[in-house]
C-alpha cells in the first residue's frame, strides 16, 4: 500500500509540502546503499538565475525532467561520469520563477535537473538510458503521487546532436511500450537554479524522498 509522506521544509518563509511514496525504493538501489554522491559538484555549467550555461573544457551539459526533482537529482548524482548536478526550473515563459510560482502553474516551467558530465566516462546515450529506465514517460503531467505540469517528463537538449539522440531514443523506447510516450523534447531555454533548500535534498537529509515511480506498461 502506498503511503503519503509529507515533508515540511521551511526556507525563506515558505513552507514546502512534498508527497512521496514510501512503499518502494529506487529499483537499482539496495539496503545500506549511499544516498546520492556528496563528493560531486553542485554548480553544473556555472548555473545561475537564467544566466548563460557554460560547461568546462572536456565536459558537456544535459537537462532532464521526470517528476519530483529531489529524487531525479539523487539518481543522476549516482551515475559514474556525472561530475555535477543542480535542480532548477526550465521550459517555461516567465522570468525569475520561484518554487511557489511554478507549483501554482503560473510559469510553465518543469522541475528539472541540470547535469554536467564527462563524455569520456559516460555517453549522452547512457544518460538517456537512465532517464527512460527511472520514470514513466507515458503519464502526462504526473509521476507517482506528484501531479501537475511542473512534473512532466521532458528532455531539454543542448545542440542538434543531443536533440537527434533524444528523438531516436524516444522512438526506440516507444517501440517497447504499450502506451504513448508524452515526453517533451525541446532545446533547453534559460535555466533558473532552484532555491538552496532544494539542492541535493536527499543527500542533506539522508534518505530518498522521491523513489522512482512505477514503470510503464510494456508490449506483450
Amino acid at each position: 500500500m502506498r503511503t503519503a509522506l509529507v515533508v515540511l521544509a521551511l526556507a525563506l518563509g515558505a513552507v514546502v509540502v512534498r508527497f512521496a511514496s514510501t512503499s518502494r525504493a529506487r529499483p537499482e538501489g539496495g539496503a545500506g546503499e549511499p544516498v546520492g554522491n556528496p563528493g560531486l559538484g553542485t554548480r553544473p555549467g556555472n548555473v545561475g538565475h537564467g544566466t548563460p550555461l557554460t560547461a568546462p573544457a572536456g565536459h558537456e551539459l544535459a537537462a532532464f525532467a521526470q517528476g519530483c526533482f529531489w529524487g531525479v537529482e539523487e539518481r543522476f548524482r549516482r551515475v559514474p561520469g556525472v561530475v555535477a548536478t543542480a535542480v532548477g526550473y526550465t521550459g517555461g515563459s516567465e522570468e525569475n520563477p520561484t518554487y511557489e510560482l511554478v507549483s501554482a502553474h503560473r510559469t510553465g516551467h518543469a522541475e528539472s535537473v541540470l547535469v554536467e558530465f564527462d563524455p569520456a566516462k559516460v555517453a549522452y546515450a547512457q544518460l538517456l538510458k537512465v532517464f527512460w529506465e527511472t520514470h514513466d514517460p507515458t503519464t502526462a503531467d504526473r509521476q507517482g503521487p506528484d501531479r501537475g505540469h511542473q512534473y512532466r517528463s521532458a528532455i531539454f537538449t543542448f545542440g542538434p546532436e543531443q536533440h537527434a539522440a533524444a528523438l531516436a531514443a524516444r522512438d526506440a523506447e516507444q517501440a517497447r511500450l504499450r502506451d504513448r510516450i508524452t515526453t517533451e523534447i525541446a532545446p533547453v531555454g534559460r535555466f533558473w537554479i532552484a532555491e538552496d533548500y532544494h539542492q541535493q535534498w536527499d543527500e542533506k537529509h539522508g534518505y530518498r524522498s522521491c523513489p522512482a515511480p512505477h514503470r510503464p506498461r510494456e508490449r506483450s
